[in-house]
């Protein structure tokens, strides 16, 4: 063969291999991989992409491995979000109400399997936050029994970071905590009256939610100090944002629930309206969740400081009706706090939290 018709041969060989080649990547079976490490387009010069990048002109024609993996990541993901009827049977408790009517869980002593809870967030590998107040005199009534107690059956086997807000930090009591348990204390400026402490609590836990606590854990719960763990408070309890339905309304009907009713005030609920009564002792979520509870109850007391009112039951009527126009995603039982001055009526099953025994003429004087 001449040089002529080599080169003749020749080019109809690289035509061949190109034509076949394009359509080969452009095909839906195709894999040709061309990958090479390179600052990401969307980030500009100022950073680069960790990982493989794949020319954005060979999207169609081209496999990502790391578009592949993202895609399984999310798949594991998904098979791994836990719903709910994987652990709530409220079936089991028919006496009581178990389901809300926006479908929240109302989580009852036998509704919840814990075992599959404690599997889901055990691999989670979660921390979970509780604030507590302590000031003047009770810090000495109440702090140490709270935080043993707490200590016992709060959260047991998971990451706790304790947040204790205190007058005076020298008057801490002297606790050995348990594996995976640790304390903050906090200096709190003391008010003059103990409703401005229960009021102002609202602030204070959302400014420490904004400094650091959104970065320190996952879940957060804020209680009072004058209760008593009795049993396990796990995993059961946590959620977006939960609520504690208060031990004495908990049967009552609505019309007779202590809502602020005047009109003038920022908690105002009027009579027709609302669906359970929640208790302020105990109240949670995700620290974004609890931020914006916190935030919008002390906006609430602001505008009544403003308009010279105080909600009747201070706080908790501003917690009542934060929780009526934005429902909780989880509500607990009495039994997550009882007051034993009610007795222990069939459908308390097993008592979480208790009252301590209200000292309010020894506590609430020189505070």
């Amino acid at each position: 063969m001449n040089v002529k018709g080599k080169v003749i041969l020749s080019m109809l060989v690289v035509s061949t291999v190109i034509v076949v080649f394009w359509e080969y990547i452009n095909s839906p079976e195709g894999s040709f991989l061309w990958i090479y490490h390179s600052k990401s387009p969307e980030l500009g010069d100022s950073g680069s992409q960790k990982g493989w990048w794949f020319p954005s002109w060979f999207n169609n024609g081209t496999h990502s491995y790391q578009e592949e993996e993202d895609v399984d990541r999310d798949k594991e993901d998904n098979e791994e979000e836990l719903l709910l009827s994987d652990w709530f049977s409220p079936e089991k408790r028919p006496e009581v109400v178990t389901v809300t009517e926006w479908k929240a869980p109302v989580v009852w002593e036998g509704t919840f399997n814990r075992a599959i809870l404690e599997n889901y967030y055990g691999k989670q590998k979660i921390t979970v936050g509780l604030t507590v107040f302590a000031i003047g005199r009770y810090i000495e009534h109440y702090l140490e029994e709270f935080l043993t107690s707490a200590n016992r059956h709060f959260m047991v086997g998971h990451k706790v970071i304790f947040y204790i807000m205190m007058d005076d930090v020298s008057r801490l009591p002297l606790i050995e905590l348990g594996p995976l348990r640790s304390f903050k204390v906090f200096e709190v400026k003391p008010e003059k009256r103990w409703q401005d402490i229960s009021m102002m609590r609202m602030k204070t836990i959302g400014e420490h939610i904004v400094a650091h606590i959104q970065y320190e854990v996952d879940f957060l719960f804020c209680m009072d100090v004058d209760q008593v763990f009795q049993d396990t408070f796990g995993v059961e309890t946590l959620g977006q944002s939960v609520a504690q339905l208060q031990a004495w309304w908990y049967k009552a009907d609505p019309l007779d629930f202590t809502y602020e009713r005047r009109k003038e005030s920022a908690a105002f609920i009027p009579y027709g309206l609302g669906d359970f009564y929640y208790h302020a002792a105990i109240f949670g979520g995700t620290p974004i969740q609890v931020l914006n509870i916190t935030q919008e109850c002390f906006k609430g007391i602001l505008q009544d400081k403003k308009n010279d009112i105080e909600a009747e039951w201070h706080d908790e009527s501003h917690l009542n009706k934060y929780f009526l126009l934005n429902k909780p995603t989880k509500i607990l039982s009495p039994e997550y706090c009882w007051d034993y001055h009610i007795g222990l009526p069939s459908d308390i099953k097993t008592v979480k939290v208790s009252w301590q025994t209200k000292e309010y003429n020894l506590v609430r004087n020189n505070i």
